[in-house]
């Protein structure tokens, strides 16, 4: 009797154990952290180290594209362009274009990153406005950058001045200004 109630123990903790994910985050944790927690405007998007927020939407990375792209959509406007990467040493990576710069990226149907830079000629003008949490944005002047917390610059990187912004948040500065910020999954060739 007693062999039987280890064995029915142990057969439910591999159950618990087995559905884990892995990459998707305890709905326990999903709490917005204050400095995330102010409503956002029906045209805003607020980037975050671990995903995206639009309008009273929010998205960790491993959200489902289709969600992912219909509040981007509503926030900023129709898709500037979208295409695949099918050669990023990440795997596969499948890429939205949005107004006001931001592209995200998608592997097997869901969001793995994203990266914010200036819109290219030709884009539409964005309906929505997108930020950063805190003082860093592009287009952020160097001195600003270097003085914000958890600025550290990375050396010898072979993709230009280079910096992160904590453990999460990367980004690139030309001549004095933030040239781009990203988070999660990127197809950079170092």
């Amino acid at each position: 009797m007693i062999q039987l109630w280890r064995l029915m123990a142990v057969a439910a903790a591999l159950a618990i154990a087995g559905c884990d994910s892995g990459d998707v985050p305890n709905p326990a944790d999903k709490r917005a952290p204050e400095s995330q927690s102010a409503p956002l405007s029906d045209n805003a998007v607020e980037l975050r180290a671990d995903g995206v927020a639009a309008a009273s939407e929010s998205f960790y990375f491993a959200a489902g594209q289709t969600e992912v792209e219909a509040a981007l959509v509503k926030a900023l406007g129709p898709v500037q362009r979208s295409g695949e990467n099918p050669e990023c040493g990440a795997g596969p990576i499948t890429f939205t274009d949005f107004a006001g710069g931001l592209t995200a990226h998608f592997q097997e149907g869901r969001l793995v990153g994203w990266n914010w830079h200036a819109p290219r000629d030709g884009d539409a003008a964005s309906k929505g406005v997108i930020r950063l949490p805190g003082a860093v944005q592009v287009g952020t002047a160097r001195s600003e950058v270097e003085a914000a917390r958890g600025f550290a610059k990375v050396e010898a990187s072979t993709l230009g001045e280079e910096f992160a912004l904590g453990p999460k948040i990367g980004g690139f500065i030309a001549g004095d200004k933030v040239e781009m910020l990203y988070a999660g999954t990127q197809c950079f060739f170092r």
